[in-house]
């Protein structure tokens, strides 16, 4: 993740700072448990390419869906568009380079325990993918070129996010599919943070729900644990604050994923 807190701008709401409580996962619970039964989420393909604009993004969002698809002989191809060195600025603990570098090592890590292969690192400025748009296109629609005879789709942060990095990759993912004509579906992070159950502003009825597999589930747990710096304070100076805090990381380990259409 990165320091930037959700961005009001983004999606027409009022944005919730992640260091207050938010909307809390029991109310989300009670909230989705009243909906059921969701429609599940499909992948008839062959190649499944996980965008996430942070080291952790795709693994927060999306670790069960990545480790099943694995699984199951999809290949899954994992594309971090930052390198994360602007989550925790003015650390007197780890400078940027630093920071970039133990985030590397974690999402490598992350990647090994769900059963995928090692993500590409795209080094693109963290906090200013707004400003690297058709950059992003461009290595998007490189990666789906890889692979002409296999039935590719995308996997992406979601574009309403709340975050103006993760809308950007979500954004430019969903141009993409339409450029290629690529299925695409988009997980949310921040959004269980900021929205409330039943906003009518959020699309409910192009949500598709993954119940994770309790074996694969174990392994997502220990995959988001690998992100040290991110779910654990780098110190006891404020700057150094965790960037997930529990109330956050408890809409990400739930039995389910869920993405939009």
């Amino acid at each position: 993740m990165s320091v930037t807190e959700p961005d009001s701008t983004a999606n027409g709401l009022a944005g919730t700072p992640v260091t207050t409580d938010g909307t809390t996962e029991d109310a989300w619970v009670s909230w989705m448990d009243a909906q059921e039964p969701w429609p599940e989420l499909t992948l008839d393909i062959e190649r499944l390419v996980v965008l996430g604009a942070h080291p952790d993004d795709e693994v927060l969002g999306a670790g069960g869906i990545m480790a099943a698809a694995a699984q199951a002989g999809i290949e899954v191809v994992v594309v971090c568009m930052s390198d994360g060195r602007a989550s925790h600025p003015g650390s007197p603990t780890l400078s940027p380079d630093q920071l970039a570098d133990r985030r590397h090592i974690e999402l490598d890590t992350a990647t090994e325990l769900l059963g995928v292969a090692p993500p590409r690192w795209c080094g693109l400025r963290d906090g200013a993918l707004a400003e690297q748009r058709h950059t992003i296109g461009g290595i998007v629609e490189s990666i789906v070129a890889e692979a002409p005879t296999l039935a590719t789709g995308l996997l992406s942060v979601w574009s309403a996010d709340g975050h103006p990095d993760h809308d950007t990759v979500g954004a430019v993912a969903g141009e993409v599919a339409a450029r290629l004509d690529v299925p695409v579906w988009w997980y949310p992070i921040w959004m269980w943070h900021w929205a409330a159950p039943g906003d009518p502003t959020i699309p409910w009825h192009r949500l598709r729900a993954h119940r994770i597999d309790p074996a694969i589930l174990a392994v997502k747990h220990a995959a988001i644990n690998a992100f040290d710096t991110q779910v654990r304070p780098l110190s006891d100076d404020p700057a150094d604050a965790a960037i997930l805090p529990p109330h956050v990381l408890a809409h990400l380990i739930r039995t389910r994923e869920f993405v939009f259409t």
